[in-house]
C-alpha cells in the first residue's frame, strides 16, 4: 500500500508541475501580450505575401 501512496503521489506531483509551468506561460503570454505581438507579426507576413501576388481578376 505504501508504495501505491508513493506513485500516486509522483503522478499527482509531475501534473502539478506541468500546470504550474502552463500557467507560468500563459500568465506570461498575457501579462505581455505577447498574442497581439504575435499576430501582429503574423498580419505582416502574410500582407507581403498577397500583395506582391498579380491580381486573378482583371476588370
Amino acid at each position: 500500500m505504501c508504495k501505491f501512496i508513493k506513485v500516486l503521489f509522483s503522478i499527482i506531483l509531475k501534473i502539478c508541475v506541468i500546470l504550474s509551468i502552463a500557467v507560468g506561460v500563459l500568465f506570461v503570454v498575457y501579462f505581455w501580450n505577447l498574442d497581439q505581438k504575435v499576430l501582429g507579426w503574423a498580419y505582416t507576413m502574410v500582407n507581403r505575401i498577397f500583395d506582391r501576388k498579380k491580381q486573378d481578376i482583371k476588370f
